[in-house]
């Protein structure tokens, strides 16, 4: 009996032995076959690590002319992505305040040439009705020239903003062939809108209104003038140029001054400071024969 006990014992602790090994086995083997795919996924986090680390520039963070960081608009418009929605959003935002200010210079020009259409209307319908009244229309549109360059100052302040935008996203985005135009976009459109700042002068956007739309107005103001002190005068000229005790060559002078000035202000040569305003023109452009 004594000798019996140790034998019925012994082979529960050998099939533990047995178990234990065969599982260290299947952990050995489960070890090197998952080996590979561990290493894989050790690599891609390494990646993923790598590419989410920002990139130290001049003031800390993401370097916004790094090459990640200024492409931002490569495969904008592939199909399995789209704009990311804050881009999307700032994007309409911008059109939206461009759209705003280019309304407000709308109805300035319309409140401009309802003024001068009344003037000469009024002028001409009686030869008894002074002439000095088409002067004084010239008077109401310069000030109609001043307000409306002070607006365009604004409107442009968004319109930079937008070509900015269409320039280095939009454009870069619908061919990534083609580089950025500015490297350092982002640097600037963030400083725009940590400071808004006016981006022209007041002679620039004098120039620009004058060229689009007012200095066409004020000539007709001047050749109205002309054919109301001459053809329409009962006295000759310059005596039908007067106005009270100033004499008709001193006025024939402030006139004559006056709009030398406004076409020395138009056509002078400068360097715009308007990025992107329509002032080339391509007629085929978008030719498919080219």
């Amino acid at each position: 009996m004594t000798t019996d006990s140790p034998t019925h014992d012994e082979p529960p602790a050998s099939a533990d032995a047995a178990t234990n090994d065969e599982g260290a086995a299947s952990g050995s083997a489960a070890t090197d076959d998952e080996s590979p795919a561990s290493a894989d996924a050790a690599v891609d986090d390494t990646r993923r690590a790598a590419d989410a680390e920002p990139v130290a520039g001049e003031r800390g963070g993401v370097d916004p002319t790094a090459g990640a960081a200024r492409d931002i608009g490569r495969g904008l418009f592939e199909e399995e992505m789209g704009p990311g929605s804050s881009l999307a959003h700032l994007y309409r935002g911008e059109i939206h305040r461009m759209k705003f200010w280019r309304e407000r210079l709308d109805r300035t020009t319309n409140w401009a040439v309802t003024t001068i259409a009344a003037i000469l209307t009024f002028s001409f319908s009686s030869p008894d009705h002074p002439h000095y009244l088409l002067l004084a229309g010239s008077v109401m549109l310069g000030i109609f020239l001043v307000i409306e360059a002070r607006r365009y100052r604004g409107y442009d302040v968004w319109r930079s903003r937008v070509r900015v935008l269409q320039e280095n996203v939009i454009a870069h985005g619908l061919d990534p062939r083609e580089q950025v135009q500015d490297d350092r976009w982002r640097e600037r459109l963030s400083d725009d809108y940590r400071e808004p700042k006016l981006k022209i002068s007041a002679e620039e956007a004098l120039a620009h209104r004058l060229r689009r739309v007012y200095l066409p107005l004020f000539s007709v103001l001047v050749v109205a003038w002309v054919v109301r002190v001459t053809v329409m005068a009962t006295a000759g000229w310059p005596a039908s140029a007067a106005i009270g005790t100033i004499p008709g060559r001193v006025t024939t002078a402030v006139v004559v001054l006056a709009y030398a000035a406004l076409f020395a202000v138009s056509f002078r040569p400068r360097e715009w400071q308007a990025e992107a305003e329509l002032r080339t023109e391509d007629l085929s452009a978008w030719d498919d024969r080219r």
